[in-house]
């Protein structure tokens, strides 16, 4: 399957689709998540070890990401004042095989945000000016642990803002501290965050339970802890556990949301995300929150 279809029918038309799992014996026993466009996003740690036969993929060729199904690909620019050295080649390989290009920066307490920032920046202009891209743009995303300040938080969107013109997507942690300062903060920096698409990590409906808030259980009870955003942008349904030297896949498997541990016919697990929309809408996202290649 090539991006934007599932099952032989266009992504867009299928969004609100049930595709309804039967055993043999004709007893439904779950519904498959609506068809929403699929954004793998990579580190310097991927690809991660075979564990069964299927596709694979590098960084210098991520045509079985593209055939299973994936409209965009992410790769982790840098952490923390460390560049990735894998970056470049998956958002070159990305753009060869007609997936949107997209970069995230991981920011750290330990350095100054607009360090971090501004070496992102610097990374996403070079890039840009490297090559003749397909792609018309660049997303930009930053990952904001979970021991932040929103005032540390919003340093480094202003600045990514001042340097590029884009506002950045806020891909934001299961964190009890950061949903306390943004249910407590006050409405101007609420206004300042809200401009920021919301990109959530959910791997299970029972994680993120602790003595402040319960487990949200689904994306929408997530959005409602921050108490931030009306809705959710984009998904991440797809993490890795290590244990042992060993990567397994953790996904998102409860209600209506029922992902495959595997992308695909992949041989290994990988790191992914929907996206709140159609393939158009998708396109569209890319471009007002990225940097521009054409």
């Amino acid at each position: 399957m090539g991006a934007g279809m599932v099952l032989g029918f266009p992504m867009c038309r299928l969004k609100y689709l049930m595709l309804v799992v039967t055993l043999v014996t004709g007893r439904v026993v779950s519904a498959a998540p609506p068809a929403l466009p699929q954004i793998i996003n990579v580190s310097s740690y991927d690809p991660k070890e075979r564990q069964r036969k299927g596709r694979s993929y590098s960084e210098n060729d991520v045509t079985a990401l593209r055939d299973n199904g994936a409209a965009g690909l992410i790769a982790r620019a840098g952490k923390g004042g460390n560049l990735d050295t894998k970056c470049a080649a998956f958002i070159q390989s990305a753009d060869r095989v007609g997936m949107l290009p997209g970069l995230y920066y991981r920011v750290q307490r330990h350095v100054d945000p607009v360090v971090q920032a501004d070496q992102f920046v610097n990374r996403a202009i070079a890039l840009a000016r490297s090559r003749r891209w397909n792609a018309p743009s660049l997303l930009l995303c930053g990952d904001y642990d979970g021991d932040l300040t929103l005032s540390a938080i919003l340093r480094f969107m202003d600045r990514v803002e001042a340097r590029t013109g884009v506002v950045p997507v806020a891909y934001l942690e299961n964190s009890t501290q950061l949903k306390q300062q943004t249910r407590a903060a006050d409405r101007a920096t609420r206004a300042r965050l809200g401009r920021a698409p919301y990109w959530l990590a959910l791997y299970s409906h029972e994680s993120g339970a602790g003595p402040v808030f319960p487990a949200p259980g689904s994306p929408e009870g997530l959005v409602g802890q921050y108490r931030l955003w009306s809705d959710w942008t984009m998904w991440q349904y797809g993490g890795v556990d290590w244990a042992r030297g060993a990567s397994r896949p953790k996904v998102y498997q409860h209600g209506r949301w029922q992902f495959s541990p595997w992308f695909g016919n992949l041989d290994r697990p990988v790191e992914r995300s929907v996206f709140n929309g159609s393939v158009r809408q998708l396109t569209g996202f890319w471009q007002r929150h990225g940097l521009r290649l054409r």
